[in-house]
């Protein structure tokens, strides 16, 4: 079976969205990827106050100054495509209310025919939680939990009724549109705890690309313990990959992973052929200077990659 492969869509501030998005959106459906997805970064800190991903030393890329809102962005590829799915990855649940997501969710899925696909997260960012969470950042775990429980509410049959949350309260309601089938849920799920959370309420698993050894164990160990739990469903995986792309062959001596033109990023990516995964979702919507730049690189990248068997 064919792994499937994805394309990021432009949202950062080198391209114009209302012209961009749709026409990479039409593009990558042409050349053939199976799915377009977006990212989300509410703001960028100026000062930064926090290192990327809290990480001490390590600082935010200038890419994120400026990134389009990721469920718009996602409208405007849905309008100009017909087949390929729409997927966040991901998406900082914390810093939306519940219901209102479920719904825009929904919404998007029934106008899409059935094509959307939620990457949920829980964020890191202290700013973003200050400005826009919907509770302190402590609490991000339960509001996880919250947003799943109202999206399979809103998203199930009517009368709706969702009680027992800290910010939602549905007491009997009729709620539309419904999305055109169940939306598949997807999660990062890098600790033991998200781990649980993934196999008892999500569909899926939202990796990052960060070396073909953790990656295969960390499916093995979601894979155990879908066992443990008596988990029958299957589980979808989607692995992100944020290439470092570079027109020309990087031969540095510092050389790292998905670094380099598109024959060492394929080559790459081939080292994860064998792991069993469903998708790979390959971005190089950072690393292109323009619109064209970006279907240019998309359709060397998906030639290539399926030349070489992926």
């Amino acid at each position: 079976m064919t792994t499937r492969l994805g394309i990021g869509l432009p949202q950062n501030r080198q391209y114009d969205l209302g012209k961009d998005v749709p026409d990479v959106a039409r593009a990558a459906e042409d050349i053939g990827y199976d799915s377009l997805w977006v990212y989300e970064r509410a703001l960028f800190p100026d000062p930064r106050t926090q290192p990327l991903y809290g990480v001490p030393g390590l600082p935010w890329p200038d890419a994120y100054r400026g990134v389009a809102e990721p469920l718009v962005t996602l409208t405007l590829a849905a309008a100009a495509t017909e087949r390929v799915e729409l997927g966040t990855a991901v998406l900082v649940a914390p810093l939306h209310i519940p219901f209102q997501l479920a719904k825009q969710l929904a919404t998007l899925d029934a106008a899409s025919g059935g094509r959307v696909v939620a990457g949920l997260g829980s964020g890191w960012s202290l700013d973003e939680y200050a400005a826009a969470g919907v509770r302190p950042f402590e609490e991000r775990g339960k509001v996880m939990d919250e947003v799943f429980e109202v999206c399979r509410a809103v998203w199930g049959p009517d009368p709706v009724v969702y009680e027992g949350g800290r910010i939602t309260r549905i007491a009997s309601a009729v709620v539309g549109p419904k999305p055109a089938r169940p939306i598949p849920i997807l999660v990062p799920a890098n600790s033991p705890r998200a781990m649980r959370r993934l196999v008892d309420h999500a569909d899926g698993w939202l990796p990052y690309a960060d070396g073909p050894a953790q990656v295969a164990e960390g499916w093995r160990q979601l894979q155990d313990l879908a066992a443990e739990r008596g988990r029958t469903g299957p589980l979808r995986t989607v692995v992100r990959v944020n290439p470092d792309y570079t027109p020309k062959r990087y031969e540095g001596p510092d050389h790292r992973p998905f670094q380099g033109d598109v024959e060492q990023i394929v080559s790459d990516l081939m080292a994860y052929a064998e792991i069993g995964l469903d998708e790979f979702l390959v971005d190089v919507s950072w690393a292109a200077r323009d619109a064209q730049e970006l279907k240019d690189v998309a359709a060397e990248v998906y030639t290539t990659a399926r030349a070489a068997g992926f």
